[in-house]
């Protein structure tokens, strides 16, 4: 049977050579045999911009390119980390860049995807730090400046970020009830995959009398992970 496969908050760095290797398996293994690879956002842990030749980026963008070849449907969503990929390493790399939220047909079933930080309504300083940074001029800006002198600017941000973190409660970064409600009754009551919260689960949700459901893509952190959908459902499997 036909099957797709989403996976998200990958946060691929060479920090961390042993869930890269699960990575470079993972596209020879499930997804070479799947119709089609969406990428849910935090492909990496950061990216400084299209034009950085770090060899293990190029790695990764080459065994992407390769599963491409084999005919494999790639897409890729911007996540917090990454929304700086554009057409650069979108045509290197074989993958449809896709707007967040992207509704589909997923063999008969209306599913929503996105990356999940929009759905954090609660986090206020979260969201206004997003619409800086997403807006073009700001980018256009940024990406000016030398490749050091951004990798040493998300550095920054970074250290800043976990500070910030350790203020707030899990509540607050978890994704807010009405944020997912509104979005699935914007979409027309579909499905809803997505990531960013590193919360795995499989929630149901009753939205005007409608039934949905929403899958939380797993991290990458500790071991692989990927959603497999096919025309009977969904279906969560660990990559050890």
């Amino acid at each position: 049977m036909p099957y797709s496969v989403f996976i998200s908050d990958l946060h691929l760095c060479t920090d961390r050579p042993a869930i890269n290797q699960t990575f470079f398996d993972f596209l020879q293994g499930p997804a070479a045999q799947a119709e089609a690879l969406y990428i849910l956002g935090d492909l990496f842990e950061y990216w400084a911009g299209d034009d950085d030749d770090d060899p293990f980026d190029a790695a990764v963008i080459a065994a992407l390119r390769a599963l491409a070849d084999r005919g494999v449907a790639l897409q890729l969503m911007h996540g917090n980390r990454d929304f700086l990929i554009s057409e650069q390493f979108a045509t290197a790399s074989g993958v449809r860049l896709l707007p967040d939220p992207t509704l589909i047909d997923l063999y008969g079933t209306p599913t929503l995807l996105m990356h999940g930080d929009t759905l954090c309504t609660d986090d206020v300083e979260y969201q206004k730090f997003r619409t800086q940074v997403r807006d073009p001029a700001f980018q256009q800006k940024f990406l000016e400046r030398p490749l050091a002198a951004r990798k040493q600017e998300i550095a920054r941000l970074r250290a800043q970020s976990e500070t910030s973190k350790k203020a707030k409660t899990e509540e607050i970064m978890d994704v807010a009830p009405a944020a997912v409600e509104a979005a699935l009754r914007r979409h027309g009551y579909p499905r809803l995959i997505h990531g960013h919260t590193h919360r795995p689960a499989h929630h149901e949700h009753i939205v005007d009398g409608h039934r949905c459901e929403r899958w939380v893509l797993a991290d990458w952190y500790r071991h692989g992970s990927y959603l497999r959908c096919d025309a009977g459902g969904c279906t969560s499997v660990n990559l050890g």
